[in-house]
């Protein structure tokens, strides 16, 4: 790919890197730097990729006001012509950044047009500033400052990185005024904040049958409270078939796992909103406080480009190991679900899981309540099948059973892997007939292709 207004190609570490990264930040979109490949995007490798990396973050660290820790991150990539670097940066909502040295001026202040980073015009930094959010959460002081972080604490010593004397200040839990802030009060152990999970009987929300609350502790500990109380409700769903023994689970757990961080990191808390989880018989739904940010579009937003909302907490649940890496999440939903899964609103974003199950409905409109048999469904199959390509339901009449890519190849016929894993394997998973064995391991070698309850249903139809 040429070099572009989202991409800058370095062939090594240069004293123009903040340049570039203040000009993503500021872009409206953020962009990518790769280090150690030429203009024509060859790869040449770097010499000492390990400590490029470190000197990249203490340099972004150190030389950009205001923080841009938690918006970017620094990967390395493997390739036969040597190790890279790509440096991912999310779009800033701290607007303008700019050189520590050269202070808040055209000296100091870049902005990306077409390939390059170009001094930002006074007017430009003005109306910046005059339009800078005020309301994040590391600028609003905690409502109280008597905080303890002994949670906190366990999960980065869990993860090897025990904090210091001063991590408040290092992961930017304290306000210009020394005060602890509202990230601070989120991750402490204890505050007044918590998270609905409700089950309803039913389609709607007339009969509410189970409603739990978690938090009122460390957000990281509330988050991973969540997580194992929809893993519960995620119920693996079993067919009988002739041949085999069909398992599947009520909703994708990759994309679950990322709707369920995602809404919680994202959430809108200068509202004193929360996030909540609702199980209804037929859908999950993820509901927070705060849409698309302005500066996004709809589009860019499923395009992975990123723009978080709360820097600190996005780089507390990366140190954490809890989130990929930037821009990762929506594109990782979107390999299960469609676009039509989300709904947003000026004041809020809400994703809607269908379930892989068809409840058995009463006369009164509401599920029996017969859990012990669940039924695989497709009620995702009528909607699947137009937009099946020939390469899909070619796909759906060999998979008689979990197959790798090796395997798939050689029952088609077939010889060009790229080409089966984009356009067969891919497009049936996104059409949601299709899913990994090990949703978690996506790069797994032990990595397998099933039919979902849809596929099933779709293939029997074909048949």
């Amino acid at each position: 790919m040429p070099e572009s207004q989202h991409l800058e190609y370095k062939r090594e570490l240069s004293d123009s890197l903040e340049k570039e990264v203040i000009a993503f930040l500021n872009h409206r979109d953020g962009g990518q730097i790769h280090l150690g490949i030429d203009d024509a995007g060859q790869v040449l490798g770097l010499s000492d990729p390990d400590g490029d990396q470190l000197k990249i973050k203490d340099r972004l660290k150190q030389n950009i006001q205001p923080s841009c820790l938690g918006l970017f991150d620094v990967l390395l990539e493997e390739s036969p012509a040597g190790t890279w670097i790509r440096l991912i940066v999310a779009s800033g909502s701290e607007k303008p950044y700019y050189l520590r040295k050269q202070g808040m001026s055209p000296r100091g202040c870049f902005i990306r047009i077409g390939s390059a980073a170009e001094p930002m015009p006074e007017r430009m930094i003005e109306q910046l500033f005059a339009t800078r959010t005020r309301n994040s959460i590391g600028r609003i002081r905690a409502p109280r400052q008597d905080l303890s972080f002994a949670q906190l604490k366990i999960y980065y010593e869990a993860v090897d990185r025990p904090l210091g004397a001063k991590f408040a200040t290092n992961l930017e839990l304290i306000t210009e005024d020394g005060d602890y802030n509202y990230a601070a009060y989120l991750l402490a152990d204890h505050n007044n904040t918590s998270i609905k999970v409700a089950r309803y009987a039913g389609t709607d929300r007339v009969d509410l049958i189970e409603s739990e609350e978690f938090g009122n502790c460390c957000l990281v500990k509330a988050t991973k409270q969540v997580l194992d109380r929809l893993t519960v409700a995620n119920r693996t769903l079993t067919r009988i078939t002739a041949k085999e023994r069909i398992e599947t689970r009520l909703f994708n757990p990759v994309a679950l796992r990322e709707a369920v961080i995602n809404a919680i990191i994202h959430n809108n808390y200068s509202y004193d909103g929360v996030p909540k989880f609702e199980l209804f018989d037929d859908r999950l739904e993820i509901t927070s406080t705060g849409g698309i940010p302005q500066e996004l579009t709809e589009e860019e937003f499923f395009e992975g480009y990123s723009m978080p909302r709360n820097k600190e907490l996005m780089r507390i649940f990366r140190d954490l190991e809890m989130v990929e890496y930037l821009g990762s999440g929506i594109p990782r939903i979107l390999q299960a679900y469609t676009k039509q899964a989300f709904r947003f609103t000026e004041n809020f974003t809400r994703m809607c899981f269908p379930s892989a199950e068809t409840p058995t409905v009463a006369t009164s409109g509401k599920a029996s309540g017969n859990d012990s048999t669940p039924q695989a469904t497709p009620q995702a199959a009528p909607q699947a099948a137009p937009q099946a390509t020939p390469q899909v339901r070619s796909l759906l009449t060999v998979l008689t059973k979990p197959l790798s890519i090796s395997e798939i190849l050689e029952l088609l016929g077939k010889s060009d892997r790229r080409n089966v894993r984009i356009h067969y394997v891919q497009a049936a998973i996104k059409l949601g007939l299709v899913e990994p064995t090990l949703p978690d391991k996506p790069k797994s070698p032990l990595q397998k292709y099933q039919l979902t309850p849809a596929g099933i249903a779709l293939q029997q139809q074909l048949n």
